[in-house]
């Protein structure tokens, strides 16, 4: 998947998550960021760990532990700053989260490590309509913008919900 779909998800989150508000940037960004964050195990290829490894690609960071591992550490930061910490905390879990699941939907690869750290077993779910993507460069071959258009219409629901203009509140 290359990520248009996740970054639609941490847009509709952030939206959702700020009731009859119009949400902070910085909240904005950060549900963005933390719904690529797992895909930063591409990094494991420049380090000569294999795909299926547990910390390969859709290995560890993959995994809902590791969702909720995030969601503990915004709702850490979040009780810092006297922000609401359980609510911020949960939702930064969930998108983290949602990222695995949302790679079991695709057709490629060896599917997500969801159990991690108590399996290693790779995941996908039995209905895949999202096409795998190719990695690095190759994600800007006309292949690789054809799968992120095909994203964006899959995901056209959650880019509405994430960007659809709210107008302002009255005092």
């Amino acid at each position: 998947m290359p990520s248009v779909g996740h970054v639609a998800v941490g847009l509709a989150a952030s939206r959702l998550s700020v009731a009859n508000a119009r949400p902070r940037i910085g909240w904005t960004l950060g549900l963005v960021a933390l719904s690529c964050l797992p895909d930063a195990d591409v990094i494991a290829f420049t380090l000569g760990i294999p795909y299926s490894a547990p910390f390969g690609h859709r290995g560890a960071s993959h995994s809902l532990a590791f969702g909720v591992l995030c969601g503990l550490g915004v709702a850490a930061l979040a009780a810092m700053i006297r922000a609401p910490a359980t609510r911020m905390g949960l939702i930064a879990a969930a998108v983290v989260a949602s990222h695995g699941l949302l790679d079991t939907l695709t057709d490629g690869g060896l599917g997500a490590a969801l159990l991690w750290p108590f399996s290693n077993e790779r995941f996908f779910a039995p209905w895949r309509p999202i096409p795998v993507a190719p990695i690095g460069a190759r994600l800007l071959s006309a292949h690789g913008l054809e799968l992120m258009l095909r994203e964006c219409v899959l995901f056209l629901p959650l880019f509405v919900a994430g960007l659809w203009p709210r107008r302002a509140a009255r005092d």
